[in-house]
């Protein structure tokens, strides 16, 4: 792991070399052409900064004086009122990054006095947060404790909020982003809040509390870790479903598989196949969103984008601070990344449960099959408070199945218009089953008693639907069944595919993409009677971009005359698709 290390130090520098230039003298953070700043960029550089001490013990960088910059960072963190607590929640880590105790912390000693005043005011300023803006709270708690602000440290007390609320919304132990309406919004949010407070942990002035709340954080952690093996493609792609995905859904994996590494909570025989998902994470990382002539981090350019709140500054940041941690750590684990995976089955299908209750269930179907290195995240999450295709419950598979960042479409799922009401199967289930059908498919099946608008909430007196999902041997089919409880009219129906391809520049010859025969979309039954509509070309459009690549067309299989549903039949919608299956390079 001494290579893997060196190469993160190696990549840590010269993206900080490369966006330390963009510190201004008042702390302040220029933009990348065409965006804007956030008032949070100060706080995520400082701690990068913070990082980079800890990693190298270096104080400067080229012609940067590395104290200096973090304490303007600071300054102006705490200085702006606009500030929320995720940059106070960095900007405290960062101060703390350079020593435990005021007393010996060079940072500190550049701060003038107002700022340690106002300093103080932010950290004991306390706030109570469900989602996961609590792991800032964690680490302004561990910052006040460590600081000397406080004699009394409430890390312990906010940690265990923290696990009661996740208690309190999921019956199976994870991390529900919005709890509130609807909820169920399971994403790579959860994988952050526990990372995040790890880090702050390793932080704190009193290191006997890491002993003590480790073992009640591993209890839930370990839940996303066990997941990663099933998520990550052969060509190593990681967390693809929900928002905030991309360049983050890589981080946030390679952060807990090096994190569990170092506490150890991965056993002897299971890190063969750690060490293997984790060296193809990091591949897909350095080659799809890091410019290797630049030494820039790329989250957003012609073909791809990303989450608005996502800058490129603060990208840029955030990956030289990750990959400092990833290099500490990776000296801390040793051994090396060229071990053979161990064996295991080729194909695979299981539905990780996030919630059961009687009201509805929420989860993600994980299915695997390393025969044409595909693999499918079929998310049953909440759709949180920007509705987008992120979290719908179609077979998520950058290069195969797409979808367009920041923009709802229907994508391989009907979406029917009932006067006010636009209903789309996803979001819930009731009933999830799932086993081995015919022919050795994986098969994921749900009910929806009531159906549910493409808000999140519930339409309730339309009807019902059943939804069935089945994997085979390069097969996927859908199967949608509707019935309504009394006579409507349904004013039109909808169901869009959507053709992308990874990036043209930042890829890897083994990515997969559509071959020239494409997804071999076929329409099995249809009571609804539609009709597919012209290719609408869209790869100039900006507003249709992917993550890691752009989206090209779009086609909708669309009925837009009404029909009138009765109640008693079933109106079935069966897709089947047998995608091309190519590489990258082909």
């Amino acid at each position: 792991m001494h290579n893997f290390s060196d190469q993160c130090l190696d990549l840590a520098r010269s993206l900080l070399g490369n966006n330390l230039q963009h510190i201004n003298e008042d702390g302040t953070v220029t933009p990348a052409t065409g965006e804007e700043s956030r008032v949070d960029e100060p706080g995520h550089a400082a701690l990068a900064i913070g990082e980079f001490f800890r990693a190298t013990g270096e104080v400067e960088l080229g012609e940067f004086d590395l104290h200096d910059l973090a304490a303007r960072c600071v300054t102006q963190q705490a200085f702006n009122e606009d500030a929320n607590e995720n940059g106070m929640a960095y900007a405290s880590l960062g101060l703390l990054s350079f020593g435990a105790s005021k007393e010996r912390n060079a940072v500190w000693e550049r701060l003038l006095d107002p700022t340690r005043e106002q300093l103080d005011e932010c950290l004991l300023a306390r706030s109570d947060h469900e989602d996961h803006y609590q792991a800032f709270n964690v680490a302004k708690s561990v910052a006040r404790f460590s600081f000397g602000l406080t004699k009394k440290d409430d890390t312990g007390k906010v940690i265990d909020r923290f696990v009661e609320r996740i208690e309190g919304s999921s019956s199976s132990g994870f991390f529900d982003d919005n709890t509130k309406g609807t909820g169920g919004v399971y994403d790579v949010y959860g994988l952050l809040s526990f990372i995040f407070i790890r880090q702050a942990l390793q932080l704190h002035a009193n290191v006997h509390l890491k002993d003590r709340k480790l073992p009640k954080l591993r209890t839930f952690a370990e839940k996303y870790l066990k997941m990663l093996p099933d998520m990550v493609r052969q060509d190593g792609l990681g967390w693809n479903y929900g928002r905030s995905v991309g360049a983050y859904g890589q981080i946030h994996c390679i952060s807990m598989i090096l994190q569990s590494m170092r506490d150890q909570w991965i056993s002897s025989e299971k890190m063969p196949l750690y060490l293997d998902t984790l060296r193809r994470l990091f591949q897909y990382f350095f080659v799809t969103y890091l410019d290797q002539e630049k030494g820039d981090l790329v989250i957003r350019d012609s073909e791809r984008n990303t989450v608005p709140n996502h800058t490129t500054r603060m990208a840029n940041f955030d990956a030289a601070r990750n990959l400092c941690q990833w290099s500490r750590l990776a000296k801390v684990i040793g051994g090396s990344l060229g071990v053979p995976p161990s064996n295991r089955s080729k194909t695979a299908g299981r539905f990780v449960i996030f919630d059961k209750s009687h009201k509805k269930e929420h989860g993600v179907f994980l299915f695997r099959d390393e025969n044409n290195g595909l693999q499918y995240q079929l998310p049953l999450i909440g759709p949180g408070e920007n509705v987008t295709s992120d979290n719908l419950a179609f077979p998520h598979c950058s290069g195969i199945f797409d979808w367009p960042v920041n923009k709802y479409l229907p994508v391989m799922m009907p979406e029917l218009t009932f006067g006010d009401s636009v209903i789309v199967p996803s979001y819930y289930g009731k009933n999830c089953v799932t086993g081995i059908g015919l022919k050795k498919s994986f098969y994921l099946r749900f009910d929806q008693p009531d159906l549910i608008k493409t808000d999140g909430s519930f339409a309730y007196g339309i009807g019902s639907c059943q939804v069935q999902w089945s994997f085979s041997e390069g097969r996927v089919q859908s199967e949608f069944s509707f019935k309504v409880k009394n006579q409507v009219t349904m004013d039109k129906m909808r169901l869009a595919l959507v053709i992308g391809s990874p990036h043209s520049t930042y890829r890897l010859g083994t990515t997969l993409r559509q071959g020239a025969e494409g997804l071999r979309a076929n329409v099995e039954v249809d009571d609804f009677q539609a009709t597919w509509g012209s290719f609408e070309t869209l790869t100039e459009n900006e507003d249709y971009r992917g993550y890691a690549g752009n989206v090209h067309y779009v086609q909708y299989l669309v009925r837009d005359h009404p029909l009138v549903m009765r109640p008693g039949q079933q109106y079935k919608l069966v897709l089947s698709y047998q995608p091309d299956i190519a590489f990258a390079d082909e």
